[in-house]
């Protein structure tokens, strides 16, 4: 029963599809960050629906990547990007990690938040119009790969502070068990990038690897440890990162 539960609170959570309500108690949080690789799942799932759907009704390149670039956020209800914002701003300040921490609790938008999404989103497009159909599979598991490492993060690392969202899923969570299904799905989808396409699976994969001693020596310098923004950050920065990795060596194939 812990583990649905974890299941029900990993989605209420992290994404935008309607779920029954339940206690976020310790041992119903237990194994929620463990789950979070399967929203990763649905957002792949939906990404190739919609590639199906416009092959079906003949849509154009530019219209198939803005849904590819959009889907993502309209399932995760934007989450992770708003994490993103708040980083972009906090690290624009050039302030002490005291202040970016303060600032990473503000709920108001600053101009460098605004200029890092619109930045984002129109690299994301970009990259979108360059992904055929024999990278689409890999495309697919780009979500999977960003959310095991994401969870593997906040079971592990330390976080900034000892309270927030970040400091309470750290302290619910079953770490062992968490660990070792992160590390098998992520194994197991790396694995299958590699099969699909060995060049752009092996790049996104070790993209995806930088990406994660970055985020690691950045939120240590930057803000004194990890954070639920950070872990969002995260997410939006690996996704882009593999995207480009997939989209340029798999030119190489």
């Amino acid at each position: 029963m812990d583990a649905l539960n974890s299941l029900v609170i990993a989605f209420a959570c992290f994404s935008a599809i309607p779920m029954p309500i339940v206690d976020w108690t310790k041992p119903n949080m237990r194994y929620m960050m463990a789950a979070f690789p399967l929203i990763g799942l649905v957002v792949g799932s939906c990404s190739w629906l919609w590639w199906l759907c416009c092959e079906t009704c003949d849509i154009g390149t530019f219209l198939r990547a803005a849904g590819l670039t959009l889907l993502p956020l309209i399932i995760t209800g934007g989450i992770h990007m708003d994490g993103f914002a708040d980083v972009v701003d906090a690290h624009s300040s050039h302030a002490s990690p005291e202040r970016k921490r303060e600032i990473l609790k503000d709920p108001h938008t600053g101009a460098f938040a605004i200029i890092g999404i619109s930045g984002y989103l129109i690299a994301n497009l970009a990259l979108a119009t360059e992904v055929t159909v024999d990278l689409l599979p890999l495309v697919v598991c780009i979500p999977i790969v960003s959310r095991c490492l994401s969870a593997f993060m906040a079971v592990t690392w330390k976080g900034s502070s000892e309270s927030g969202m970040f400091a309470t899923v750290s302290s619910a969570a079953n770490r062992r068990v968490v660990q070792a299904i992160v590390a098998v799905v992520f194994v197991v989808t790396a694995a299958v990038m590699l099969v699909y396409h060995p060049y752009a699976g092996i790049a996104a994969t070790c993209v995806a690897m930088v990406l994660l001693a970055w985020i690691k020596r950045f939120s240590t310098r930057e803000f004194g440890g990890m954070s639920g923004d950070l872990l969002g950050c995260f997410v939006q920065v690996c996704e882009l990162g593999m995207l480009a990795a997939i989209v340029f060596a798999g030119r190489l194939g």
